[in-house]
């Protein structure tokens, strides 16, 4: 998501977030996610934010009504599964979501389903391992298409053709799933949408200008953080170490 912002607003002031020590979010407990969720809030706020972007499917389907309700003078954009536009995209009438455990589970997921997916079938495959593959930097290559694989083929045998991104790690497949599912299948990734909000409210705020620093706070190793971000996204950041809450 930063990247995204980045493109948009080269000059916006961004602090991240990356809470490495407690990766994967999708597999943990909902309430284990919402009170993550609280503690980086807390941490962001601390730090000055004005608005918050919940960069995390899992997060925003766990967490993201109940931080609105703790935080009602603060700004939050959430991430959800883009059920609208692959609706409207696909032709068979199928529509497969790649998502995580914490995500499908969550009620902002049922609320999407219910606001956006009548007369079209959804198929939901909880990717277990992509997360894990994509923070060790595996995009590409034999193991990723293995993985990618393995969750896309049920869902083209079912009829999808159109794949929707439920979680912010799998962009980074994104030439993979193409790649597996070949030419005839669309691929919906929210992120250039959920930047595109983020930028709006920003401008409702008075939010402008900025000088283009980019914070990069990180739960665990600092060099591992610093790795991660520049292989996936391209930024040359210097993370600062931080503990959020329970070591868990």
């Amino acid at each position: 998501m930063a990247r995204e912002l980045r493109l948009l607003d080269p000059d916006l002031d961004i602090h991240y977030v990356a809470d490495r020590a407690r990766a994967p979010y999708g597999p943990r407990p909902l309430l284990d996610v919402r009170r993550f969720g609280e503690e980086i809030t807390e941490h962001l706020i601390g730090g000055g934010a004005q608005l918050i972007i919940i960069a995390c499917n899992a997060a925003s389907s766990a967490a993201l009504h109940h931080l609105r309700d703790l935080h009602p003078a603060t700004s939050f954009v959430g991430m959800e599964p883009a059920v609208k536009p692959a609706a409207l995209a696909t032709s068979s009438g199928v529509v497969g979501v790649l998502t995580t455990a914490a995500t499908f589970q969550g009620r902002l997921f049922a609320s999407v389903l219910d606001r956006f997916a009548t007369g079209i079938t959804i198929e939901a495959a909880v990717c277990d391992g992509w997360v894990e593959m994509v923070e060790k930097g595996v995009v590409s290559g034999p193991e990723a298409e293995k993985a990618v694989r393995r969750h896309v083929g049920p869902l083209l045998e079912k009829g999808a053709d159109t794949l929707v991104l439920g979680c912010t790690h799998f962009p980074f497949l994104v030439p993979v799933i193409h790649s597996v599912a070949g030419p005839g299948v669309t691929v919906v990734d929210p992120g250039p949408a959920v930047a595109r909000q983020a930028q709006r409210v920003a401008a409702e705020l008075g939010i402008t200008g900025g000088t283009g620093l980019l914070r990069f706070d990180v739960t665990g190793p600092v060099a591992d953080g610093a790795d991660l971000a520049r292989h996936l996204a391209g930024f040359e950041v210097t993370p600062t170490t931080v503990t959020l809450g329970q070591d868990d």
